[in-house]
C-alpha cells in the first residue's frame, strides 16, 4: 500500500508450533485458549473445532493436573490445529503434555522447580523439537523483582523475561517465544518495546484480563495496534471475558484493520445518520451473522446514502448504496443493478457466497 503507518516488521527468528511458523516472515498467527474443563474431552474437542472454524491458527489448552494430562492424547488425536499446553509450576505436567504429543509449551522455567527439573523439561522439549513460550505476567512477577521495583512495571517484566530466557539459553535451548502481558496498556506496550531492543525471539502479544467483549476489544485494539504499527508482534491472543471464538474474530479484525492479514468479509459500513435510506445498523448486524462462515477475504461496503456511498462502493468488491425507493448494488466498482430493502441482505449474501466459491476454485486450481 502507498499509505501506511506501519514500521517494517521486526526481524525475529522463526519458531515452529506444529505446522505453524511463528516469527520470521510468517503471517501473524491468531490464537485463543479453551475454557472447558480439559478432562471433558468431548467439550474441549468441540470448542477447539469451533475455534479452528473461526480461523484459529493455534489453540492453548490448560494442563493443571494428572487427569487433564491423561485427557490430552485423545484431545490431540481429534483436533485440527496445533495445541499448546499451558503449564504452571509442575514440571511433571509439562513432561506429561510432551509425552502426549503437544506442539508447544507455555511455562516460566523459573517457576517449575529446581534446575534439574527445568533441565528435564527442556531436554524433553529439545528431543521433540517443541518450542516453549515464556509467559511473563505483571500479576505474577517474582517477589525479588517486586521488592526491587516496588510495584509491577515494564522494567520488572523485562528483567523477569530476561531471567527466564537466560535459563533456557544456558541449556542451549533457543526455540523460544515470549509474552509480556499486563492489563495496563502503557505498561504492556512499554515492556514489549524495551525487550524488542534486547532479543530477537518472536513475541506473543496480548493485553491480559482486558475485560468484556466490548471493553476488552477496545483495550486490545489500542495496545496491540500500537505494537503492531511498530512492527512488533508475531502471534496474538485477544483476552476477552467472552466465548473464545470472539477472541479469534477480534484478532482478525485488528489485523485486517492494519492490512496485516486478511480473512473473511470486511464490512465497510457508514455510521448512522439522518441521510441513510435503509436501516444500516440492522443490515450490518444481519450480514455479520450470515457471513461469518466465509473465510475468503473480500470487502463489502454497506453505505446508507449517496453522499459517500458511490465512492466507498467503487473501492469494495461488492457494495450497496442507499437510494429511494430502491438501492443501488455495485460489483467491482461498477453499478450492477437495483434492489429493494427487503431483498438487500439475501442479495448481498448470495453475491458474497458466489464470489467466495470462485475464489476457492481459483485457489484449488
Amino acid at each position: 500500500m502507498r499509505d501506511t503507518i506501519l514500521k517494517p516488521r521486526r526481524k525475529t527468528r522463526p519458531v515452529h508450533v506444529g505446522n505453524i511458523i511463528i516469527g520470521g516472515d510468517a503471517p501473524i498467527a491468531v490464537q485463543s485458549m479453551t475454557n472447558t474443563p480439559t478432562t471433558d474431552i468431548d467439550a474441549t474437542v468441540a470448542q477447539i473445532s469451533r475455534l479452528a472454524e473461526a480461523g484459529a491458527d493455534i489453540v492453548r489448552v490448560s494442563v493443571p493436573d494428572p487427569d487433564s494430562a491423561a485427557a490430552m492424547p485423545e484431545i490431540l488425536n481429534q483436533t485440527p490445529v496445533p495445541i499448546i499446553a499451558d503449564i504452571h509450576f509442575s514440571h511433571r505436567m509439562a513432561l506429561a503434555a510432551l509425552d502426549a504429543g503437544v506442539h508447544g509449551l507455555r511455562l516460566n522455567p523459573g517457576n517449575i522447580g529446581a534446575r534439574d527439573r527445568v533441565e528435564t523439561v527442556v531436554k524433553a522439549a529439545q528431543e521433540r523439537n517443541i518450542s516453549i513460550r515464556i509467559g511473563v505476567n505483571a500479576g505474577s512477577l517474582e517477589k525479588p523483582l517486586l521488592e526491587k521495583y516496588g510495584e509491577p512495571c515494564a522494567d520488572a517484566m523485562v528483567e523477569s523475561a530476561l531471567g527466564h530466557i537466560r535459563i533456557l539459553e544456558n541449556m542451549d535451548f533457543h526455540d523460544i517465544k515470549i509474552s509480556l502481558k499486563a492489563s495496563n496498556i502503557p505498561m504492556t506496550v512499554c515492556a514489549y518495546r524495551k525487550l524488542a531492543k534486547k532479543v530477537d525471539y518472536p513475541f506473543h502479544l496480548g493485553i491480559t484480563e482486558a475485560g468484556s467483549r466490548f471493553g476488552g476489544t477496545v483495550k486490545s485494539s489500542i495496545g496491540l495496534g500500537l505494537l503492531l504499527a511498530d512492527g512488533i508482534g508475531d502471534t496474538i491472543r485477544i483476552s476477552l471475558a467472552a466465548e473464545p471464538e470472539e477472541e479469534i474474530r477480534t484478532g482478525f479484525e485488528i489485523l485486517k484493520g492494519l492490512n496485516l492479514r486478511h480473512r473473511g468479509v470486511n464490512i465497510i459500513a457508514c455510521p448512522s445518520c439522518a441521510r441513510q435510506k435503509f436501516d444500516v445498523i440492522r443490515i450490518v448486524e444481519m450480514l455479520e451473522k450470515r457471513l461469518s462462515h466465509i473465510h475468503e477475504p473480500m470487502d463489502v461496503a454497506v453505505i446508507g446514502c449517496v453522499v459517500n456511498g458511490p465512492g466507498e462502493a467503487r473501492e469494495a468488491g461488492l457494495g450497496i448504496t442507499g437510494g429511494y425507493p430502491v438501492h443501488l448494488m455495485y460489483k467491482d466498482g461498477k453499478p450492477s443493478g437495483k434492489v429493494k430493502e427487503e431483498d438487500l441482505v439475501e442479495q448481498l449474501v448470495r453475491e458474497v457466497e458466489q464470489r467466495a466459491a470462485k475464489l476457492r476454485q481459483q485457489k484449488d486450481s
